[in-house]
């Protein structure tokens, strides 16, 4: 059996509102945040605190997660999607000819809510393909941006990438991230996910 495993995909984001419940966190409205492309995570921590003793370092204290972020990149938001985690309140209703349209307004009713976000990341070992989901508990994402290019002879596959603030949940043990046991099918990873955003935790 090999020492270790590598990184082969990653899928299946997923975002719900998160409620810090007087201290028992739960999660309303889970859904597919958009279809995953790649993700990746910055943290900060406090530093170590050593104590030196007979002119050496006798005893050592690891550093703690502070803060971070998640950077995902997504094919691109669906309209509920964006209205979650943009914590939009607002729409303006559009008569263009015949038809009425939706209009989502970013003004001062927006509010960006705290939110729990889950994905599953796609290991190999020894030839054998495992799931493994991972749920940071409690985020806020900063407002979306926009990226789009002009077609030439060819279509550019253009994607989104999302970035979200990391913290501590209001749990008695301040929990930050989930890592759940590694999953045979993506299916079983998916419903792990749905379940850790689907409830009190």
């Amino acid at each position: 059996m090999a020492n270790g495993r590598v990184v082969t995909g990653f899928s299946k984001p997923y975002v719900a509102l998160y409620d810090a419940n007087d201290g028992n966190p739960m999660y309303t409205g889970v859904i597919p945040l958009a279809r995953g492309v790649q993700v990746s995570l910055a943290i900060a921590t406090t530093g170590n605190t050593q104590l030196y003793t007979d002119n050496v370092s006798g005893e050592n204290v690891g550093g703690k997660f502070t803060n971070g972020t998640v950077t995902l990149t997504v094919d691109g938001l669906k309209d509920d999607a964006r209205e979650l985690i943009q914590g939009l309140k607002t729409k303006s209703e559009v008569t263009v000819g015949s038809v009425k349209v939706n209009v989502y307004d970013y003004d001062d009713t927006q509010k960006v809510p705290y939110v729990g976000i889950g994905f599953i990341v796609r290991y190999m070992e020894d030839g054998v393909t495992t799931y493994v989901p991972v749920v940071f508990p409690k985020a806020s994402f900063s407002v979306d941006g926009l990226k789009a290019q002009s077609q030439g002879e060819n279509i550019n596959f253009q994607t989104q990438e999302l970035t979200a603030t990391l913290m501590r949940d209001d749990s008695a043990t301040h929990k930050w991230r989930r890592v759940a046991d590694a999953q045979t099918t993506e299916d079983l990873a998916e419903a792990v996910i749905k379940s850790l955003l689907g409830g009190a935790q």
